[in-house]
């Protein structure tokens, strides 16, 4: 096999899932804690407190993915998904107090599983 070709940012996208679940009782905080573990199983990572993403090769894959996520929504609360291509996500300011640090990166290879 030759080099692995470079994933296009225009074809690459990043689907977030943003949500604002109740936590004022024990289930509604177990509730909230099973969709942050099944985001965490599907390989979401969390850019902040209920906003996490993850990337992916195509917008097909977003659409699988978006479909296991409605298969673990919690009964109450709002739940958002959104895709942008990955040359709309490295367009992001990630900002640390004042000061600006780096954006998460997409996968140097996509995992297959």
């Amino acid at each position: 096999m030759g080099k692995p070709r470079p994933l296009s940012e225009y074809r690459g996208m990043w689907l977030f899932s943003l949500f604002d679940l109740p936590v004022t009782e024990p289930e509604k905080r177990a509730d909230y804690a099973r969709f942050r573990a099944a985001l965490l199983k599907l390989g979401f990572i969390m850019l902040q407190y209920s906003v996490y993403a993850r990337y992916c090769a195509s917008e097909e894959s977003t659409l699988i993915l978006r479909k296991k996520i409605r298969a673990a929504l919690p009964p109450e609360g709002q739940v958002r998904l959104l895709s942008v291509t990955d040359h709309q996500f490295g367009k992001m300011e990630v900002f640390q107090g004042k000061k600006r640090r780096d954006g998460e990166k997409p996968p140097e290879q996509l995992l297959l599983f």
